[in-house]
């Protein structure tokens, strides 16, 4: 049971998640490759022989981004997309992993989404742009053989079991939006929706439980003042919270609130947006649930 929300820095394992770098530089140039592709490319996959690792930890791009890898991108793709989705993997005898700055700014991250210690970044409605790409080692810095692959084709995914970019914080809410000021009133605001998704939470990070929906449930834009803020979810299920804050990290709960019900809490909070997943703990059938935005300690 988890009575405070949980802090995590997302990555995207194959990460979703905003996320600062602190030392790959995406405009560098390439160790190895600038590759230019229109969606539709011939010779699907296009490949390119790298060698996995680096000296710097990828864990200072987000918390949960694995591996050692280099400065520089090993490889800069130019895409130009269309209609189909886009998967960068890679392949080696040893274990490695995937960091990638998108086009949208944003870092993913993955480690064995490939399945076989390969990792996968996949994007099912990839941005045309500049993806920098860095092929890691897991344990260590040593440097090993491996090959980047760029296809349009879900190959080698039969064991892929979803990635943190399949959830995107940045789509349109499905159940609506509020802007709430410090001190609002009827505190709480309540909405109704159906919780749950076919994404697994734990995508996000190790404490987040629960399947959870690609766009946000909910998006609360918040300016604050000196009162606390409650999310919450009630529910006659099980249900489960992940909240995308102001500052970009994410905030997750199972049963901080009442019986089975979750809640994030933030003793200070930032003004800005506030993105709202309400999952179910088990199974991926959604079930009715409200939301409740307040000011106010539940106890």
């Amino acid at each position: 049971m988890r009575k405070l929300a949980s802090l995590l820095t997302a990555a995207a394992a194959a990460a979703f998640l905003p996320l600062a770098a602190q030392a790959q530089d995406f405009n560098a140039e390439p160790n190895y490759e600038t590759v230019n592709l229109e969606v539709g490319f011939p010779n699907d996959p296009y490949t390119v022989s790298v060698q996995s690792g680096g000296s710097t930890a990828a864990s200072s791009v987000g918390d949960t981004c694995s591996g050692y890898v280099a400065n520089s991108p090993d490889v800069r793709l130019n895409y130009k997309a269309g209609s189909a989705p886009l998967y960068i993997t890679a392949t080696s005898s040893q274990d490695t992993t995937l960091v990638v700055h998108s086009p949208d700014g944003q870092w993913y991250c993955d480690d064995d989404g490939g399945g076989n210690l390969d990792p996968m970044v996949w994007f099912d409605s990839p941005r045309s742009g500049q993806y920098a790409i860095w092929i890691g080692t897991y344990g260590d810095s040593n440097m090993h053989s491996a090959q980047l692959n760029i296809s349009e084709i879900a190959t080698a995914t039969e064991d892929y079991q979803g990635s943190a970019s399949d959830i995107d914080p940045r789509a349109q809410p499905a159940y609506g939006s509020v802007s709430l000021n410090a001190g609002f009133t009827p505190d709480p605001y309540t909405h109704s929706l159906l919780a749950g998704g076919s994404n697994e939470a734990s995508l996000l990070g190790e404490s987040c439980l629960g399947t959870i929906a690609t766009a946000p449930d909910f998006r609360l834009n918040y300016r604050s003042g000196s009162f606390p803020l409650y999310i919450r979810s009630k529910s006659d299920g099980d249900t489960t919270l992940a909240v995308n804050g102001p500052d970009g990290q994410w905030y997750c709960d199972d049963d901080g609130g009442d019986g089975l019900n979750a809640q994030v809490w933030f003793q200070d909070p930032a003004s800005g947006q506030y993105d709202i997943y309400v999952g179910t703990y088990t199974g991926t059938e959604s079930i009715d649930a409200t939301l409740e935005i307040s000011e106010l300690s539940d106890d």
